[in-house]
Order: structure tokens, then sequence, then C-alpha cells
């Protein structure tokens, strides 16, 4: 009745159990007579694992992934478009910025126009009032000759006349007015 254990004979177990493997030297996993337990338990944690990370893990990080690729690619799109605006604007500040030079271009050219005319309505007046001057200046210079005329005939008579009565001789007026008009004709 060795064959009979009891509960007394537990600790008898136990030491069969550590001399049959202290007979044994080794790892217990590359004893070939627990490989069909260790297959069958490592089929079904593979079979676990797989189960939990293709309904619980995979699923979720694909979401992830697919969020973030959504993510990704809309902020791509906002980029382009807002490029798209960047370039739109860029174009109509160059549109305005040709404008604006255009309408100065031609504020210039209108303010030269006015300008122009300006100093030609101002050349025109001060020419005429240079010619009013002239005129009046060719009259007082004509008023002026024709009185030095006379003066000068007055002079030159009254010059002969003494003369003429210094050196003893008579003269009558109309002979001295008529030597003075014929000597001053030339």
């Amino acid at each position: 009745m060795a064959t009979e254990t009891t509960h007394g004979d537990g600790l008898a177990d136990a030491i069969g159990v550590a001399e049959h493997s202290a007979g044994n030297t080794g790892m217990p996993q590359l004893d070939t007579s627990h490989w069909g337990n260790q297959i069958f338990w490592l089929a079904l944690a593979l079979i676990a694992i797989y189960l939990i990370l293709s309904r619980v893990a995979l699923p979720r990080i694909s979401a992830i992934l697919a969020e973030r690729q959504g993510t990704i690619s809309n902020d791509i799109a906002a980029a382009e478009d807002l490029k798209a605006k960047a370039v739109d604007a860029e174009a109509a500040y160059d549109k305005a910025l040709v404008d604006a030079r255009a309408e100065a271009q031609r504020i210039i050219e209108q303010a030269k126009a006015e300008m122009q005319s300006d100093l030609d309505a101002a050349i025109a007046k001060a020419d005429g009032e240079i010619a009013a001057k002239a005129a009046e200046s060719e009259a007082a210079i004509a008023e002026i000759r024709a009185g030095a005329v006379e003066s000068v005939k007055a002079v030159a008579k009254s010059t002969a006349k003494e003369i003429i009565t210094a050196m003893g001789g008579k003269a009558d007026a109309k002979t001295i007015t008529a030597a003075v008009t014929a000597r001053m004709k030339g």
C-alpha cells in the first residue's frame, strides 16, 4: 500500500516528486513529456492575445490612425486653401500696387498739366503786362523825343539868334527857323 496516499503521506509525495525532479537535470520547458501541455497553453495564449488585440486594441489603434490621417488630410487641405488664398491676396496686392502707381502717375501728369497751364497763363499775363509797359515806355520815349526835338529847336534858335547878334548881324526869326529846320532834317 505504498501506492496509496493519505493526508499523512502528502509529504512523501512531495519528496517523490522532488526526487524525480532531481533525477532530471535541465529546464522543464525542454522536457518532451510536457510539450503537449505547453503547446496547448501556448496556442490558447496566442488565441487569447489575438482576440484581445483584434477586438480591442487594433480597432482603437486603427481608429486613432484613421483620425490622425483625417486630421492630417484636413490640415493639408486647409494649408492648400490658405496657400491659394495667399496667392490670391498677393495677386490682389500686386494689382492694387500697379493701380496705385498708375493713379499716382495720372495725378502727376494732371498736376504737371495744371502747372503748365498756370505757367502759360502767368507767362501770357506777364507778356501782356510787359507789352503794355513797353508801349507806355515807347509812348513816353516818343513824347520825350518830341519834347527834346522841340527843346533842341528852341535852344538852337535862341543860340543861333544870340550868335548872329553877337557877331553883329541882324537875324530875323523866319530865317533862323528855316536854317535850324533844314539842319535838323539832315
